[in-house]
């Protein structure tokens, strides 16, 4: 029942000899000591000889710690992925494949073959066979193709294993007992379409010249003898290439039988006097097309094709890349955007085809495994060829949970993107629920965006759209694109909506079709927007109001709402609001002191909000020893978190605001719901000695949370700007 917390926190002091990065945060020091741990020592940070306690020659830190880790990094040249695949780590690489949820990539650099080779085992491992459920990349401004689309397919669940028997000693062991079964399942196979056909050919010499015999028989077997049900009359486009085919001895596959096989839709009773000799053949057919579709092992391959299954450079047909549900080239924007052919938006959209161009993945060439459900790319730039490979993973990637697109410099190719996940879309079993698309130009406005992932994946719980700086291609009217702003959106899953504006106007009318659909939306968040009109706020409240009764999350971040207190006392008194948000809102701009008390009081008789987030608004010393009035004895408030980050907060007024904390605390008798105080980025260093007793004073009280922050630096940047 004792806890071991502060002996691994004591633990980390002596052997990591760093402080952990916010240590506030972390729950579990045991976990967090062995995952770095064992992060440090593979990487070769920590040197375990100069600890005594570690030095032991029977004690391998690798196998030791693996069993904690869920989370792992790496970097550069990837001299972790050869570490892990020696054949001396064998027993720690199982122990990832168990304990590893989390892999992430950073800073990496252009790598050789034999560290590819490794790269490749290495994923095998922890994702086809394994428990990898992430896969995050970063900061990579150059990246290498190759590596960086064989990370993208290996993650999306495809390899074409045969190249890597080439390089290792033996096959994968999980791969080979599943070829044993399959080899089993297809031994057994054969054995039961040898006893079928043994019993259709003496069913079929028995009742030999009976016609009547021969439908009985389609009957037995499963055919659709009910197309045969007027055979004097028209035949069907169906009908005559079945007979077509079965006449030629050419195999069909056009009807799929709910139980999984593949049949052919029946030949016509013209056809009937080859039936016996069609139907064997027809079963040969189907038992290969079976095999087919299972996992077989691949034909050992020239080592130096190993990565041939990431580029087709050959003469493929685009349009063979993809299953048939999944097509994705060849689509452009008129399916998104509802753009005639003629509009300037039409021709520029989706994948198009490049016959024989590199760096098409070829789903064809590859076996199919476990995938991952979340796959994150921040900070690396995706080139034409890299989004039109991993639009086409996309497109088939049902087990995809979450897709985060972040600073990838995108431009036009954010059609191709979107054309993959409207293949994805079509399938029954798509997971995707999480969609997080920023960038630093828009290539599309931010609604247009919305609406048209929303009406694809109306299953979605969270969508974030984010860019910084408006592509100066784009209108600035509302009207934008009036073929998108058509479409029509289904009634949505949504939870969660975050758009960040590259300062485009706000305009309700776009954005009601969205929050109408959205009637479980619970957290809004409007970033970096203009209200082209006094009016705008006010639309957008009322919309919110009939729209969405559950929105319990709403946050305006640099919106200029210095003209808007009406508003903005009317958020503040919502009953069902439980967190607002004014960040950067200039709300006390333009006002008078009337306004802060007139907020004081509407939070005072709110007892449903929970949290209120005001950084970067200048309150000021005064500004802020006022608020501790919201925690008096004559309230009925239950505000929980207080942020005032970035305010222009002094020591002295700190200290002040908590000795009237302190006294409204009193005279409740203690009674107070006041948990959690942000303050950073406050100019607290101007008087470490009076800061440092208004923070201890503070933390008697609530959880108080800062930084020490250089406010004389940082004022030099902002006039260094200006």
């Amino acid at each position: 029942g004792l806890s071991t917390q502060p002996i691994w926190r004591k633990l980390w002091d002596e052997v990591m000899k760093t402080r952990p990065p916010n240590s506030e945060n972390i729950t579990c020091w045991r976990k967090k000591f062995l995952e770095t741990f064992f992060s440090n020592v593979l990487h070769g940070v920590l040197d375990v000889s100069s600890d005594w306690r570690l030095n032991d020659r029977h004690f391998s830190p690798l196998l030791h710690s693996s069993p904690h880790v869920s989370q792992l990094t790496l970097c550069n040249m990837l001299q972790g992925a050869v570490e892990l695949t020696a054949e001396r780590n064998q027993k720690v690489l199982e122990n990832l494949a168990g304990s590893l949820r989390i892999l992430k990539f950073q800073h990496l650099l252009s790598s050789d073959q034999s560290i590819r080779r490794s790269l490749v085992l290495l994923l095998h491992r922890l994702i086809h066979h394994g428990s990898v459920s992430q896969v995050s990349m970063y900061s990579w401004p150059v990246p290498d193709t190759v590596l960086l689309l064989l990370i993208l397919s290996m993650s999306a669940g495809f390899w074409r294993s045969g190249n890597a028997l080439a390089y290792h000693s033996s096959p994968c062991g999980l791969c080979r007992e599943e070829d044993k079964t399959q080899s089993q399942d297809s031994a057994q196979e054969r054995a039961e379409r040898g006893r079928y056909n043994e019993g259709e050919q003496s069913d079929a010499e028995n009742q030999k010249g009976s016609p009547r015999a021969l439908e009985e028989a389609v009957n037995r077997y499963g055919a659709a003898a009910h197309l045969n049900s007027a055979p004097s009359g028209p035949r069907s486009p169906v009908r005559n290439r079945a007979c077509e085919e079965a006449s030629s001895g050419v195999p069909c596959d056009h009807t799929a039988v709910p139980g999984g096989s593949s049949r052919c839709a029946s030949a016509p009773l013209s056809c009937r006097p080859a039936l016996r000799k069609t139907r064997r053949r027809l079963k040969s057919a189907v038992g290969k097309k079976r095999r087919c579709l299972r996992r077989s092992r691949a034909p050992r391959a020239d080592p130096e094709d190993l990565y041939d299954f990431v580029f087709t450079v050959g003469r493929e047909d685009n349009s063979g890349l993809l299953d048939k549900n999944s097509a994705t080239e060849g689509e452009n924007a008129e399916s998104w955007t509802g753009s005639s052919p003629g509009s300037p938006r039409a021709g520029r959209a989706g994948c198009k085809k490049r016959g024989g161009s590199a760096g098409i993945f070829s789903l064809k060439a590859a076996h199919r495994f476990r995938s991952v459900a979340t796959l994150e790319l921040f900070s690396i730039p995706l080139t034409g060829e890299t989004c039109r490979t991993l639009s086409n993973l996309l497109s088939s990637w049902v087990s995809l949970e979450s897709l985060v697109l972040s600073y990838n410099g995108l431009g036009s190719n954010i059609f191709c993107i979107l054309s993959g996940l409207r293949a994805l879309s079509r399938h029954s079993d798509c997971h995707l629920r999480v969609v997080r698309v920023s960038d630093v130009f828009s290539h599309m406005p931010c609604m247009e965006l919305v609406r048209c992932v929303l009406s694809a994946f109306p299953q979605l719980r969270t969508l974030s759209v984010s860019f910084d700086l408006k592509n100066q291609l784009e209108g600035n009217g509302p009207e934008g694109n009036p073929s998108c702003n058509e479409v029509e959106i289904p009634e949505s899953c949504l939870e969660q909506l975050e758009i960040r504006f590259p300062r485009e106007p706000l305009h309700t009318t776009l954005l009601l079709p969205v929050l109408k659909a959205s009637k479980s939306l619970q957290q809004l968040s409007l970033d970096s927007a203009t209200l082209p009109c006094s009016q705008e706020l006010g639309l957008l409240l009322e919309a919110l109001k009939e729209c969405n009764p559950n929105l319990k999350k709403l946050s305006f971040h640099d919106v200029n709402l210095a003209e808007h207190q009406k508003e903005v006392l009317l958020l503040l008194q919502d009953p069902v609001l439980q967190e607002i948000t004014f960040s950067f809102c200039r709300l006390f701009e333009s006002s008078t002191s009337d306004f802060l008390a007139e907020i004081i009081n509407t939070v005072k008789r709110n007892s449903s909000l929970k949290s209120l987030k005001l950084p970067g608004n200048r309150l000021g010393n005064h500004r802020l020893v006022a608020l501790a009035d919201i925690f008096s004895e004559d309230s009925s408030s239950s505000l929980c978190q207080l942020d005032v980050s970035s305010n222009c907060i002094r020591p002295n007024g700190l200290l002040e605001f908590t000795k009237k904390l302190e006294g409204h605390i009193q005279q409740r008798g203690g009674q107070i719901q006041f948990t959690h105080l942000r303050l950073f980025q406050n100019w607290l260093d101007q008087d470490a000695e009076t800061a440092q007793e208004a923070l201890r004073r503070l933390k008697a009280v609530c959880s108080v949370v800062n930084d020490s922050w250089d406010s004389s630096q940082a004022f030099a940047d902002y006039i260094s700007v200006m």
